[in-house]
């Protein structure tokens, strides 16, 4: 038999996996906050819910304070002034802190929840069993209130920080204040809630 001049030649080229890229946030969704009257409808959705009182209560602070998830779940009591009305706020990814007033209907609620919390926790949002509340509790929280509020989109915890930014920004707070307020480190993070707020247009069209 002659012998066949072909022969086996290894591929050039090679099989690689390709690890599919997260699209951006803004790619996903329509807008990154809530308005005013979405939050208020968030809360109102809470009420059906065994644990009621805590879920509100926990979207109330971290939309007035404008807190990151892990602000809220890790938020404890001597962060708490009730004497002075004051909420020591810690922030993370190097943020600054600062004190922010408590308003009454607040201050209402975080007193009710410290007195019928049980079992007794450093921590102001705790699971059913004590433990701290974790970040993805939080989120699973939103997202089912988001449903029961009959959101056309998937709410998640960050849409509250957003929300605190521009609903101050609407009522005309300045830039540096509202900085302070939500503990940007660069102003640039901060310009995008004024650069929204419909307050910038409000004297266009006027004779």
């Amino acid at each position: 038999m002659a012998k066949s001049n072909l022969k086996l030649v290894k591929p050039i080229t090679e099989k690689r996996t390709v690890t599919p890229r997260r699209r951006p946030n803004a790619d996903l969704r329509t807008r990154e906050y809530l308005t005013e009257a979405e939050v208020e409808r968030l809360l109102k959705a809470t009420k059906g819910n065994r644990w009621a009182h805590r879920d509100a209560t926990m979207i109330l602070v971290a939309y007035r304070h404008g807190l990151r998830a892990s602000e809220a779940a890790d938020l404890r009591w001597d962060q708490v002034d009730f004497g002075t009305a004051t909420l020591h706020v810690r922030r993370v990814k190097q943020g600054s802190p600062s004190t922010h007033p408590i308003l009454g209907d607040e201050l209402r609620s975080l007193r009710r929840l410290q007195r019928e919390q049980e079992p007794k926790s450093p921590f102001v949002f705790t699971s059913e069993r004590g433990s701290p509340f974790t970040t993805a509790g939080f989120a699973r929280m939103i997202e089912r209130a988001g449903v029961e509020a009959g959101f056309g989109f998937k709410a998640h915890p960050h849409m509250l920080r957003h929300a605190c930014g521009f609903a101050l920004a609407s009522k005309g707070h300045d830039t540096r204040a509202l900085q302070a307020y939500l503990g940007h480190k660069n102003i640039q993070h901060t310009v995008r809630y004024t650069e929204l707020s419909p307050g910038r247009f409000k004297d266009f069209w006027r004779d």
